[in-house]
């Protein structure tokens, strides 16, 4: 079977063992909706949001097996899975834990960019290899104080222009408020 260009496909349709290489040009859209995910989104709708147009993006509750399912995903052989699991809003300290430390920097970066990554764990990620990593943790907006200041000492100079950039907006952002 030709997996170029594959747009949906079940598990049984993807061969157990492959490449590295293989996932970057191939993508399979595996929906991960169930039925009772699905339900949870129509009675949202039909509880008088449905003519707002968010109601159609809303996320049904979090589940004990929605976090079993990142859990999954953080530990895929597939970094781009793995990505995925980086960008979840619910994974467990654990998942960001582990995957601050994936050795795919893709992986590391998603991380970097998640506005709910714990705090400790973007202090580890300020202290990447990876200069895009830690530029990615330069513009998160919630990383602490201190990472920040370390972030300003950076060998990189992206990286300190990402934190004087950064900065700069919370000056504009105090002269618009005063």
């Amino acid at each position: 079977m030709n997996y170029q260009g594959l747009h949906s496909a079940t598990r049984a349709e993807i061969p157990a063992t492959r490449s590295r290489e293989s996932y970057s040009v191939e993508m399979s859209c595996i929906r991960f909706n169930t039925t009772a995910m699905k339900s949870q989104l129509d009675e949202a709708r039909s509880a008088g949001l449905g003519n707002d147009p968010v109601a159609s993006f809303l996320s049904p509750e979090i589940t004990e097996s929605k976090v079993k399912r990142i859990v999954t995903m953080s530990e895929d052989p597939n970094p781009k899975i793995r990505e995925s699991a980086a960008l979840s809003y619910h994974a467990p300290l654990s998942v960001y834990e582990k995957l601050a430390k994936d050795p795919d920097e893709g992986v590391r970066s998603c991380l970097a960019r998640n506005q709910t990554t714990p705090c400790d764990v973007l202090r580890t990620l300020a202290k990447d290899s990876s200069e895009t990593v830690r530029a990615f943790v330069a513009i998160n907006y919630y990383v602490p104080e201190d990472a920040m200041e370390e972030l300003a000492k950076d060998t990189s100079p992206t990286v300190q222009k990402l934190v004087a950039w950064k900065a700069s907006l919370k000056d504009d952002a105090e002269l618009v408020s005063a």
